[in-house]
């Protein structure tokens, strides 16, 4: 476990780190210039959206001091990853952000690729792109109908919810599961989409324009969801980049700033999107940034499904790839390319690499290192929600507690992707 706390800029009346640490949990009242109360916030679920512990030092209502408590949920994915092939190991990688598994798939499999210096086929690459797409309208599905749920809006919780299913429904179709899909792989994909795929996205797209106008309708110019919202959890431009914050959460504090269009992977290159930026970095403006970011969504989705040519969607590397399985009832080097690859796996050269993409919440990357066997050396996350969350402190500064609920929603954090 680990407590996440700003050790600069301390005043006289708050407690340092390890006072904070020793304090919590035993009762006991804090008697400087005035009365501070000590109290732990969770870790409960789903107010605090995971298994999250804050160490609170309150005046009154108001926050004077916080630490966030981590390490509840750790399963030590990355060490575990280490112990497998690199094509065994894909199956962590849902179970860090689960929200976004095709997110994860998508960084882990690019950074092996270009550990092995392979490119994959158009047809995949495209099919990737809509994906992530579709994980990331379902994530802030996710994100809208918990974080309006927090503040007491049921139905958008129940509408969001409505909607995600039928995306959750499109993952079935494609993966045979609905969460830890574990579809993208080394060369490609598991297998080529159904021919039902490009209908079923075609009918998502019809009708989620006039759902996001409703959530909208719901929320903003409610005057409950403004006052828990607008000028609440501010946090600056230059104190976002300080603080290393990244995706919604940093856009809402005007830095213009996405992987997807600034360095550019996977295709997102020939595609035309807008990044959504607000200026006021508060709750409301992260809201309003990936209200906006969802209608994107929906425009880059329109374009590839347009650019979904037929062709391959595996490399011709029977070495990396496993054969088609028609080829096993004829071809004897098929069922030993196909014996070797499951049992063994295959072999990436000695050197390291890292590779970022633009997820839900923000940038993720995944530095691999290789030593010339069949399992990874070294594999480390960047996630985003880990480096945003450490920005809660900052942001719920002389707030009242009421707020924090508010401002965890607003940084959208997974902590199966913090813990990890």
């Amino acid at each position: 476990m680990g407590i996440m706390l700003p050790q600069a800029n301390l005043s006289r009346q708050e407690l340092s780190v390890e006072e904070l640490r020793a304090k919590v949990g035993t009762g006991m009242e804090i008697a400087d210039a005035e009365e501070h109360m000590l109290l732990s916030m969770g870790p409960q679920h789903p107010s605090t959206h995971g298994v999250l512990r804050l160490l609170v030092e309150l005046d009154g209502e108001t926050v004077v001091n916080m630490a966030p408590d981590i390490g509840f949920l750790h399963t030590g994915i990355e060490k575990n990853m280490e112990s497998k092939t690199f094509t065994k190991a894909l199956v962590m990688t849902d179970r860090m952000d689960y929200l976004s598994p095709m997110t994860n798939n998508m960084v882990y499999i690019m950074a092996v690729e270009k550990l092995l210096g392979i490119e994959i086929t158009p047809r995949a690459q495209t099919i990737r792109l809509i994906l992530a797409e579709l994980s990331r309208l379902s994530s802030h599905l996710v994100w809208l109908g918990t974080h309006a749920l927090d503040l007491a809006a049921m139905s958008v919780f129940l509408y969001c919810f409505r909607e995600r299913e039928y995306i959750l429904d499109i993952y079935e179709m494609v993966a045979g599961q609905r969460m830890m899909v574990s579809y993208f792989r080394p060369g490609g994909l598991w297998r080529d989409v159904p021919d039902e795929f490009e209908p079923a996205v075609r009918k998502l797209l019809d009708f989620m324009p006039a759902k996001i106008a409703d959530y909208e309708a719901l929320l903003d110019k409610n005057p409950i969801f403004l006052a828990r919202t607008k000028d609440v959890g501010a946090i600056s431009g230059e104190q976002a980049i300080a603080w290393g914050l990244s995706g919604p959460s940093m856009r809402g504090s005007g830095v213009d700033w996405d992987n997807r269009r600034d360095m550019p992977y996977g295709g997102y290159e020939a595609y035309e999107f807008d990044v959504p930026v607000e200026q006021e970095g508060d709750v409301y403006a992260r809201y309003r940034c990936r209200m906006r970011e969802m209608r994107e969504c929906l425009r880059l989705l329109r374009q590839g499904l347009d650019r979904l040519k037929p062709g391959p969607v595996n490399i011709d590397n029977h070495k990396i790839v496993p054969p088609p399985r028609a080829d096993l009832g004829r071809s004897m080097e098929a069922v030993i390319h196909h014996f070797k690859l499951w049992t063994e796996g295959f072999s990436a050269p000695v050197g390291y690499v890292y590779q970022v993409i633009e997820s839900p919440r923000g940038e993720i990357g995944c530095y691999l290192r290789g030593n010339g066997g069949n399992k990874p050396a070294r594999v480390h996350f960047r996630g985003p929600s880990y480096v945003n969350l450490a920005s809660l402190p900052l942001m719920s500064k002389n707030r009242f507690i009421a707020d924090v609920v508010s401002i965890i929603g607003s940084i959208d954090i997974v902590l199966g992707e913090i813990d990890r």
